[in-house]
């Protein structure tokens, strides 16, 4: 999205459970678009420190107060989303939450610190299930049991949220996770992307081009990339996606 201060991209977090805080549409949907509408109408000059604040009341604003303990206590069950946003006035990338940019040439993320070990942790799984012959690639892409096997220890994990890793979900969050990129005043080309994509490029045609490479080298993430989830075989990709190329 993009205002005439602000430029963001939203990615909200794939449910956990079958509770949902907003009757009409998934958690992570409902949660994107409550950061969209608080981008959308707040301050030209708002702070990194002022967004997380307004943003995690917007979200809370969403829970039942008589579900406050349900939500302190389970944060599976909370509005999740992660954000990376490029203030105009401030000249400052905030990233909050599993997303990534490019600064000309630079890369940056801002991953949760056991992804990489989740994702490792599902491989391995989907290589011993094919291996005993309990599963094929094309079984595993229409039900990914290795996914499900990892599933209460993703859960698990979601105890550490806006403790060792930031997100934005109604709940405070630590400004130490909060990746800061500040900028110059020379002439920058930006990316900003979800995770969605696992190998960002400068452009969106390179960046489609190597995620249509995975998909037909490695449909189940599970080889020299590896991810929490396969690709489904009636949907382009694995996670949703996206991307905003701009110049300042």
């Amino acid at each position: 999205m993009a205002t005439a201060n602000f430029i963001a991209v939203i990615d909200g977090s794939t449910s956990k459970t079958q509770r949902k805080v907003c009757w009409w549409c998934s958690n992570g949907r409902c949660a994107a678009k409550t950061v969209a509408r608080y981008i959308r109408r707040m301050p030209a000059n708002i702070t990194m420190t002022e967004f997380c604040r307004g943003v995690t009341d917007a979200v809370a604003r969403k829970y039942s107060k008589r579900n406050h303990n349900l939500y302190a206590n389970h944060p599976e069950e909370r509005l999740t989303a992660s954000c990376i946003v490029y203030s105009r006035l401030r000249r400052e990338i905030w990233m909050i939450g599993d997303c990534q940019c490019l600064v000309g040439d630079n890369y940056f993320d801002n991953p949760k610190p056991t992804e990489q070990l989740m994702a490792e942790r599902r491989a391995a799984e989907a290589h011993r299930l094919m291996a005993e012959g309990k599963e094929t690639i094309e079984s595993l892409l229409v039900h990914d049991s290795a996914r499900d096997a990892i599933i209460p220890q993703l859960i698990e994990e979601m105890q550490n949220q806006n403790k060792t890793y930031s997100v934005i979900d109604g709940f405070t969050i630590p400004r130490q996770k909060v990746r800061v990129i500040p900028l110059d005043f020379s002439p920058w080309t930006i990316v900003l992307a979800s995770d969605g994509y696992p190998f960002l490029r400068s452009t969106l045609e390179e960046s489609e081009k190597a995620l249509a490479a995975q998909r037909e080298e490695d449909p189940l993430n599970i080889g020299k990339f590896k991810a929490t989830k396969a690709f489904h075989p009636q949907k382009n990709s694995f996670d949703d996606r996206s991307y905003i190329r701009f110049m300042v």
